[in-house]
């Protein structure tokens, strides 16, 4: 069985509005059936983690529904509600989204993405957003498609 490079942005947002979950969703589901590829964890202390606190989710709670129930995406965002007494804070929300596209990579993170991808440092992204997402269509190219 080929192992899955999530493709989905941490710039990618469902109805709930939170930047990062699909994606989260996606790795842990991928992580859970076993598929996710070897690169990427199912649930890690960046993004993952910043999701979960922002949220105010339990870790082991999300990851244990995601692994016994295998939901849809929709289903996912309705267990959240559920955890959260059926609405979130958008004050909370808007603070993560706006953590998710202000983080900005080490120097050395941006550069190693940037010469992986034989692209110039001059001028090109800074955000982690879409330095990741450089990162994964790399990964996928190589391990799919080369």
């Amino acid at each position: 069985m080929s192992k899955i490079v999530p493709l989905i942005s941490s710039g990618t947002c469902g109805p709930l509005g939170v930047l990062h979950l699909p994606r989260l969703w996606l790795k842990a589901s991928l992580g859970a059936t076993g598929q996710l590829h070897n690169d990427y964890p199912a649930c890690g202390e960046g993004y993952d983690s910043m999701v979960l606190n922002g949220l105010g989710l339990d870790r082991e709670a999300f990851l244990n529904f995601i692994s016994e129930k295998r939901p849809t995406y929709c289903e996912t965002e309705a267990w959240i509600l559920e955890q959260k007494g059926g609405s979130l804070d958008p004050v909370a929300v808007k603070e993560l989204n706006d953590a998710i596209t202000g983080y900005i990579h080490e120097e050395n993170t941006r550069a190693e993405i940037l010469d992986s991808c034989c692209i110039s440092h001059e001028g090109a992204c800074r955000d982690a957003v879409n330095l990741n997402n450089l990162d994964d269509w790399k990964i996928f190219h190589e391990t799919t498609l080369a």
